[in-house]
């Protein structure tokens, strides 16, 4: 398998990102859209934990592509220095 390039990695965190904010969009959508009831607050607490989870999920991997970028990033700039 062959690594990506950095200019990958960037697009790849921009997209998660921008999925991040989608679910968040989406979620404060549904909640206002329920009705003022007993059930329309169980369900928008139930929403509510199921956005957490899946943004937290998502800032996991930006953070781990993050740190990828930038070992990525010093090994070019290792390799640069000693061919210089």
């Amino acid at each position: 398998m062959q690594t990506p390039s950095t200019a990958q990695i960037r697009t790849a965190i921009e997209v998660l990102k921008k999925f991040g904010e989608h679910i968040n969009r989406n979620a404060e959508d549904m909640v206002v859209q329920l009705p003022d009831t007993h059930f329309g607050d169980r369900f928008a607490a139930r929403v509510g934990v199921a956005k957490i989870e899946q943004v937290t999920r998502i800032q996991t991997v930006v953070g781990q592509l993050e740190k990828w970028h930038a070992e990525l990033l010093q090994q070019k700039s290792q390799c640069v220095a000693h061919h210089v």
